[in-house]
């Protein structure tokens, strides 16, 4: 933890963390300093990179994407080409919701929103397949979402 942030800094990126839509005159009453104060806290967050961006978080079944499939994928090859024509390629696509170099029996693992099971094989046969240097994909339907986005706890 930086030694820029003290406990005031900390306190706001929990509760911003939270709920990201207080206003900053509630933000600076809660944490009990003036707003000038607070506006000028929360830029230098951002600023300073503590903060990474603000948004929404869309309820995945309102917009016809209830369906959470995780990916595993191994590449033919293991070397730095392969895995930067691979990361290349799937930052392209909008329905990857996370794409992580993992350790282990997969070189990636996908987090994957679509409408359902049909949905996804399509996506699989027409897509994912297709990704420069993919071999193998294993794929996870989610049954039961116990824990998804939590807040971050330092």
């Amino acid at each position: 933890m930086s030694a820029r942030l003290d406990r005031i800094d900390l306190k706001m990126l929990r509760l911003l963390q939270n709920n990201g839509r207080l206003s900053n005159a509630e933000l600076a009453e809660t944490v009990a300093i003036s707003p000038a104060t607070c506006h000028r806290r929360t830029q230098r967050l951002f600023e300073d990179g503590f903060i990474a961006t603000v948004r929404a978080m869309v309820a995945p079944k309102k917009v016809a994407k209830g369906t959470l499939v995780m990916v595993g994928v191994v590449l033919d090859r293991s070397t730095p080409e392969s895995f930067a024509s691979f990361e290349q390629a799937i930052a392209k696509l909008k329905f990857v919701l996370d794409c992580h170099l993992v350790a282990g029996d997969f070189d990636y693992f996908l987090k994957i929103r679509v409408g359902d099971m049909e949905d996804f094989n399509r996506i699989h046969g027409e897509q994912l397949i297709a990704l420069p240097g993919v071999r193998q994909t294993r794929t996870f339907f989610v049954m039961k979402e116990v824990v998804d986005n939590a807040p971050l706890e330092f």
